[in-house]
């Protein structure tokens, strides 16, 4: 089930109302006692309805939890659409300029402020949800990939995982390394990254950014998943391909250790059932 409400960014856009996707598995229908992990997502218009998505085409993403009937809330919320860079400044987390993109202003920490200090506690207030650090993921793609990627960093506290599809690192030169660099995270933080051979195709300084980056979060201890997609572009059908590879990267599960003295006690259980007689 997916429901859709509307609530202002109002340290972004004021009182214009944003559209918010709320998916629920069929679990939470099935018992009212269950509670569920939650990803947070960006370009929420573009995450489960084909009408709504700006190209005419989504990512599928209620129809494949529906199909896994995966124990998940979703939270998707529409971006910013309002010319002429709306989107490029709430999805930056820095100010830069660009050649191309002309001047952006970084409205991505506001973002997440809001997201985090205000939309969160909504969710938590009206959902099942698990509302701890280690329930709760976010993921994007493209500016939302780099929101991703910021958010577990800057928001670490909140986020313990995220996925970054196709992150626009390029944006800030080097800042998102360098905020990576500098961040504490948590040890287990999990993060999934990618980006698609076709998008990488000559753009040697943003691929180089990618694994800059990726290697920023190796060193930090994070457990890390980063692929180049065969055959992968920038658009909604191939991030929608990457779905069955992305989430249960991030629904992994760290072995637990056993407590102590509990290997002493399995190994003289061994023998005694090797001197036993037949």
């Amino acid at each position: 089930m997916i429901e859709k409400w509307k609530i202002p960014v109002w340290p972004v856009t004021g009182r214009e109302p944003r559209t918010v996707y709320v998916y629920l598995p069929a679990a939470a229908a099935r018992d009212g006692d269950e509670r569920f992990p939650v990803l947070y997502m960006f370009d929420g218009h573009n995450v489960f309805f084909d009408e709504d998505a700006t190209y005419g085409k989504s990512w599928g993403m209620g129809e494949y939890l529906d199909w896994t009937d995966t124990g998940l809330i979703v939270v998707a919320v529409d971006c910013n659409h309002r010319p002429p860079r709306g989107r490029l400044n709430e999805y930056s987390p820095f100010t830069f300029d660009d050649p191309y993109f002309g001047h952006v202003t970084g409205y991505g920490r506001r973002f997440m402020r809001w997201l985090t200090e205000t939309l969160k506690p909504v969710i938590d207030s009206r959902y099942p949800t698990l509302p701890q650090r280690e329930t709760t993921w976010i993921a994007g793609s493209s500016m939302g990939g780099l929101m991703s990627l910021f958010a577990v960093s800057e928001f670490n506290h909140v986020f313990s995982r995220a996925a970054a599809l196709s992150p626009s690192v390029w944006a800030g030169r080097g800042r998102m390394e360098q905020l990576i660099r500098r961040t504490s995270f948590g040890p287990d933080t999990v993060v999934y990254m990618d980006y698609g051979s076709e998008e990488a195709r000559g753009q040697a300084q943003t691929t180089g950014c990618f694994w800059r980056c990726a290697g920023a979060l190796a060193d930090k201890g994070v457990f890390l998943t980063a692929r180049i997609v065969p055959d992968g572009r920038h658009c909604e059908a191939c991030w929608e391909q990457q779905i069955p590879i992305f989430l249960p990267a991030l629904m992994y599960s760290p072995p637990v250790p056993d407590p102590p003295g509990t290997e002493e006690s399995t190994q003289a259980e061994e023998t005694d059932e090797r001197n036993e007689d037949p």
